[in-house]
């Protein structure tokens, strides 16, 4: 159970896209489950920003959904920095940086 004083995941990005892929493909919650080998509830709290989804459950959605993998961690990602900077005054500032040192390198 999510204790209240924690924010929620933001799996925003990554789930609009599933959910997406999954009603043009009409794959089904318990199938896509069965396919990882992962429990129904654990693919609802995810879902829903309960919890965050490993890398290596959105290396497996990506070869059941049939899509690039690459995509799907590029969302994955986004969502996890937007998580990290969303309630930091200065967390955009902080992206700023980030992003100028990693283009340096």
């Amino acid at each position: 159970m999510i204790e209240p004083d924690k924010a929620r995941c933001s799996n925003e990005y990554t789930w609009q896209e599933i959910k997406g892929i999954k009603s043009r493909t009409r794959g089904l919650l318990r199938q896509i489950t069965a396919d990882l080998e992962v429990d129904t509830a654990l693919m609802n709290k995810l879902e829903r920003g309960d919890r965050r989804a490993q890398r290596e459950h959105i290396k497996q959605l990506a070869s059941v959904l049939k899509v690039q993998e690459n995509d799907l961690v590029i969302l994955w990602l986004a969502d996890k920095i937007k998580d990290v900077i969303r309630n930091e005054p200065l967390g955009q500032e902080a992206l700023k940086l980030a992003e100028r040192e990693i283009i340096q390198k």
